[in-house]
């Protein structure tokens, strides 16, 4: 007996063995890049599957794949076969897997499931399948999720007065709003809705000008107990034809935060309500950030909220005045999004309405190259770049204006409104954050764009398989960088000037050079140098490229001091003015119908994931990523920044003249290249990773480490 239970015990722990050996189930599927369950929004009729590698040590490289798609009736392991089987693929591919099989049917829902082999082993465990169901005409198109809403309760409700009510809702959200009460009699109530407020109630007097929203309603309400849909009136501008529709069955909404209500002799015996946010689905937990500056916290979420609250059209628009997408606006509002949220449906598919309905200003144009560069660089999914390929060559990249040394010829900002298709040049905007830029038919700024489209261009041509006409962007993007720092480059003051022909240097003529890697090293002090020195000399839209400059040049603290800094034209003065989504200026004063609800405000978002969590893709999909925390001077930082292989975790923790040590996790499926840089005036002792010496290479201050994998690292950098 004694043997024959050795035997089973024995059995039963090879069994346990085997079964914990193959690899665990790939997670968050995603199809078309939506997450979840997709009911009614796949377009394209060959859709495109992504999943998230697990980790389950150090390494977590999947060399293997098979994925199946069956009709939802029919599932999986029910005897019928399903209308794709990949079979087992010898691949690393874990992103933009083109469906292969019979056709798919419009209306018709399905489900697919994946397994992977990890480092050579064999196929693991299936996933949990995901839902999709076909949309009704099916066309090679961008999908993307309905919007929602999400009941929100007041933070407190307080009578002001008899009668009268004050509901603050403790953010601003676009929606509509739900009232459950008890009336003593019948008649109507009056509804004030406010953007903006304070304990004392709805901010009723605006400027003229203004665009903050106030709104008065009168609503009927019946004797005892009711519930009522109190929505805003309609808004004649931002429901014009060219305004973002939204779905009908929201009504009419607005954005607000504060409601005052007037019961006007009613008595209430019971006032409850809820404010119906309306937004595009959204995940809290996705990312997060956490430093040992509480101002620079702040910052973070009120950029991480807009997001969500921007988001309510189903499309990203410039707030609430027009309810349109611009190019420049949705560049920025894509990069900020990606950095709190692992959700790009929406950005593509904002990006190619606008290769339809694109906007006038010069680099706006431009702006769609670069939204097709990050697309692919943060999905790795070719099905955008693919279909509109040739219509970024024909429209966006300006080569028509190009003269024979590859310098664009642009249109002067004045010129605006005086050529058809009114293309201008356009700097900056509003028109007084442009430091006094001179204009001229070779303009700078165009042409630091124009240098970055050209490299964009050229890795968007390789990834399609075009590989003479990627060479041929590189070579032109070659010369046109000689061509261009000889020409614009002023040696007498270190600066690059406005255009040819001027000699006056603007912030911008010398931020977006630094910005897009057109500064040679040798310059880079006098530069560097000049753009710190005026703070924040141009709009929140040119401050997107002023962050990423600085981070460039090695100047991070600048960057965390901008961030941080107080005054009328700065970040903190979005939060001090009481504004809880990012603004369209840096205060009324610079535009006086400004939104108090941009999603172009935003930069910090992005840039703390980006450059100061240091999280970015070197190659598309985050293939290859690199991780390289710039705190400054910051005792500690950490974050989670989402990617579409999963999140990355951060933390930062230094001990001035002593050590920096860097907690990692980092998801599957990637190869990292991490790169630490020392404070200035230190010198390394030593590198520890996991408690253990490291191989690492060193140069001009900065440590990289490239033996790192996916999983857990704990990197310990002491100096001498």
């Amino acid at each position: 007996m004694k043997s024959t239970t050795r035997l089973l015990v024995m059995m039963s722990l090879l069994c346990a063995t085997s079964l914990f050996a193959r690899t665990q189930a790939p997670y968050e599927l995603r199809c078309e890049l939506l997450k979840g369950d997709v009911l009614g929004s796949i377009v394209d009729p060959t859709p495109h599957f992504a999943w998230i590698v697990p980790v389950e040590k150090e390494g977590g490289r999947q060399t293997s794949y098979q994925v199946q798609v069956a009709k939802a009736a029919d599932g999986f392991g029910r005897g019928k076969s399903p209308v794709w089987d990949s079979g087992s693929e010898q691949s690393s591919a874990s992103l933009g897997v083109e469906y292969a099989g019979e056709p798919l049917q419009a209306l018709e829902t399905y489900e697919w499931r994946v397994r992977v082999g990890v480092e050579g082993g064999e196929l693991g465990h299936w996933s949990r399948p995901q839902r999709f169901t076909m949309a009704a005409e099916l066309a090679d198109a961008p999908s993307r999720h309905p919007t929602e809403a999400t009941p929100v309760a007041p933070k407190s409700i307080v009578e002001l007065e008899p009668g009268r009510y004050l509901l603050d809702f403790g953010k601003v959200a676009f929606g509509f709003m739900e009232l459950d009460l008890v009336a003593s009699k019948a008649g109507e109530l009056t509804v004030h809705f406010g953007e903006r407020g304070s304990p004392k109630g709805v901010l009723r007097e605006l400027p003229e000008k203004s665009s903050v929203r106030y709104y008065e309603v009168s609503l009927a309400v019946s004797e005892g107990n009711g519930v009522y849909g109190v929505h805003p009136p309609k808004n004649l501008r931002n429901t014009k034809p060219v305004a973002i529709a939204i779905p009908g069955r929201f009504g009419t909404i607005a954005p607000f935060r504060y409601v005052e209500i007037e019961t006007n002799g009613i008595e209430l015996g019971k006032l409850e309500a809820k404010q119906l946010a309306i937004h595009y689905p959204w995940d809290e937990y996705a990312s997060s950030f956490r430093s040992s500056n509480e101002d620079l916290n702040a910052l973070w979420e009120l950029c991480k909220y807009s997001m969500k609250a921007t988001s309510f059209a189903g499309t990203y628009v410039d707030g609430d005045r027009e309810r349109i997408p611009y190019e420049a606006d949705t560049y920025i509002n894509m990069l900020s999004h990606y950095a709190v949220d692992s959700e790009y449906s929406l950005g593509r598919y904002t990006h190619e309405y606008l290769m339809d309905f694109e906007t006038w200003p010069t680099e706006w144009k431009q702006h769609s190259v670069m939204m097709a560069g990050i697309d692919f660089m943060y999905t790795g999914d070719i099905a955008s770049i693919r279909r509109i390929y040739e219509r970024l060559k024909k429209e966006k990249t300006l080569e028509e204006r190009a003269r024979e040394d590859g310098l664009l010829v642009g249109y002067p900002y004045p010129n605006h409104g005086q050529r058809p298709g009114r293309s201008a040049d356009i700097v900056d905007w509003p028109p007084v954050e442009r430091d006094n830029y001179v204009f001229t038919e070779i303009n700078t700024v165009v042409n630091a764009f124009h240098y970055l489209n050209l490299l964009q261009m050229a890795d968007i041509a390789e990834a399609l398989g075009k590989a003479d006409e990627a060479l041929d962007y590189r070579s032109r993007a070659k010369r046109f960088y000689v061509t261009f720092n000889e020409t614009l480059f002023n040696e007498e003051t270190g600066l690059y000037v406005d255009g040819e022909g001027t000699e006056h240097s603007a912030f911008h003529a010398n931020l977006f050079p630094l910005a897009f890697g057109l500064v040679p090293e040798a310059r880079y002090e006098s530069v560097a140098d000049f753009i710190v020195s005026k703070d924040l000399a141009c709009s929140v839209y040119a401050a997107q490229y002023l962050l990423e400059a600085l981070y460039a040049g090695g100047r991070e603290d600048a960057a965390l001091r901008l961030m941080t800094m107080k005054g009328i034209r700065s970040w903190q003065n979005m939060l001090a003015v009481g504004s809880t989504i990012t603004l369209e200026a840096w205060d009324d004063s610079f535009k006086p119908n400004q939104d108090w609800n941009h999603a172009w405000g935003a930069a910090p978002g992005n840039a703390i994931a980006r450059f100061m969590l240091g999280v970015r893709p070197l190659t598309p999909g985050f293939a290859k990523m690199l991780i390289a925390p710039r705190p400054g001077s910051l005792e500690f930082v950490e974050g989670r920044v989402p990617t579409i292989r999963g999140p990355v975790d951060v933390s930062v923790k230094q001990v001035r003249g002593e050590s920096m040590e860097v907690v990692l996790r980092i998801p599957g499926n990637t190869e990292p290249v991490v790169s630490l840089k020392l404070p200035e005036g230190q010198r390394l002792g030593r590198a520890l990773v996991n408690g253990k010496p490291a191989d690492y290479e060193e140069e001009g201050g900065i440590v990289t480490f490239e033996g790192i994998a996916s999983g857990a690292y704990r990197i310990r950098l002491d100096y001498e």
